[in-house]
């Protein structure tokens, strides 16, 4: 497109240049200041465009009064009086460069200002000469036209304008809605892939709780019969209880992932659940000093949310952002506040830590199962946030940014909005 967008002006400036010999080759053929008007006119219409470029408001109202003042000075060598030279038509270069680039009161004024050039010819005329009735009709007619070429023109040129924004702005919505339908199917694949896999899980995790269930009461009975006559034996049993308990606590994990979630919604704060759990986490917290830092948009709707269930949303990722900065600690950053995502309004919740962040490699994949960044875990939590909030209707999103740390967006619907949401599903 750029290849035959520059050939297509070089045809033009061709064919302009080629226009312009043949005035120059047209009587008056000896007259020097015709032939050097001319030479100007044709370098300043093809300078015009780097002009414009560079000096975008000056370069326009220069271009235009510089080609006026050569038009001018073009008729004034090319007839024994200006007023009668038959190179007037030249005013039409800047009136229409003035049609195009500018509003509709901007051209009637540069075309007023052209018009008014070519009538000061009629001062030194009116010296030696009378004007007629026809003479003055002829004039009229003339400035006249000068008129109705530059309504039409800028006509013409202010409706391409508007359907160029017209495209562009259906080329933003279709870019926008095709976005939105490419993460609408990434995420019904994602929430095919985590049905299915939750069913697996149940399955298995059912398996497992009941062979675990014998080994841990064995192991316990062991203990009690061995712990004065076997003391390494009972110490043996005990580790085999306590390993069961650990594994037992992994199945539960399975279980809450597997298992369909059933919300108790009712209106509330979001601040409020989001403070809950930073309290909670900082209560608990042996690492590095972290400074939060909130900022909570004032008169915040409530909205409906499973306070045990979000309650876990929260906590899940505030405990995630505390360790991944670790020992050196950091700062986090809460934001909240009332927006439009989807054509929905709701509330939505920033959470920004300075971590070390996701890997790009991973980012896609970081709210499917067992998919973690930490050295140990299974890679559910993150599952389950995303399931809890799909459960709310709402969304949630790693964001991304070359900055360090991970920044999780969550958006939930407000009351009316998740009741339609919940309606259509």
């Amino acid at each position: 497109m750029n290849e035959e967008k520059h050939s297509g002006i070089k045809w033009m400036d061709l064919l302009w240049l080629v226009f312009l010999l043949g005035l120059a080759v047209l009587p008056p053929v000896q007259e020097r200041h015709k032939q050097l008007a001319l030479l100007a006119i044709g370098i300043l219409q093809l300078a015009e465009g780097r002009i414009i470029a560079n000096w975008p408001r000056s370069g326009l109202s220069a271009v235009v009064l510089v080609k006026i003042i050569l038009a001018t000075l073009l008729i004034n060598h090319t007839g024994e009086l200006g007023i009668n030279s038959s190179y007037y038509p030249i005013y039409y270069v800047p009136i229409v460069t003035a049609a195009i680039h500018f509003g509709p009161w901007g051209t009637l004024l540069w075309t007023l200002l052209a018009s008014a050039a070519y009538c000061s010819y009629l001062y030194p005329a009116l010296q030696e000469y009378t004007l007629t009735p026809t003479g003055a009709a002829e004039l009229a007619i003339r400035i006249m036209f000068f008129f109705m070429a530059a309504i039409v023109v800028n006509r013409f040129t202010l409706e391409n304008r508007r359907k160029t924004m017209q495209y562009q702005q259906v080329a933003e919505e279709l870019t926008e809605a095709n976005r939105q339908l490419e993460q609408a199917q990434a995420e019904a694949r994602r929430s095919e892939r985590l049905a299915a896999l939750g069913q697996l899980s149940a399955g298995l995790a059912h398996e497992i709780r009941n062979p675990l269930g014998v080994i841990k009461g064995s192991a316990e009975t062991l203990n009690r019969k061995l712990e004065n006559s076997n003391p390494l034996a009972s110490e043996l049993a005990g580790y085999i209880s306590s390993e069961v308990n650990r594994a037992s606590a992994l199945v539960t994990r399975f279980l809450d992932f597997a298992r369909p979630l059933r919300t108790e919604t009712r209106l509330q704060r979001v601040t409020e659940l989001i403070d809950q759990a930073l309290k909670s986490v900082a209560e608990q917290w042996k690492g590095g000093s972290i400074v939060v830092e909130r900022e909570y948009q004032e008169d915040l709707p409530p909205v409906p949310l499973d306070e045990n269930l979000c309650g876990q949303v929260f906590l899940n990722l505030v405990q995630n952002a505390y360790e991944a900065m670790g020992s050196d600690g950091g700062n986090f950053r809460v934001e909240v506040s009332e927006v439009r995502s989807n054509g929905r309004k709701g509330v939505q919740v920033r959470l920004k830590d300075t971590g070390p962040g996701v890997p790009v490699e991973m980012r896609e994949q970081i709210f499917n199962p067992f998919v973690t960044t930490k050295k140990t875990g299974v890679g559910l939590g993150l599952s389950i946030v995303s399931k809890i909030v799909d459960e709310h209707h709402g969304t949630i999103r790693l964001e991304n940014s070359d900055a360090t740390g991970a920044c999780f967006v969550i958006f939930f619907p407000a009351e009316e909005e998740a009741r339609q949401r919940a309606g259509s599903s």
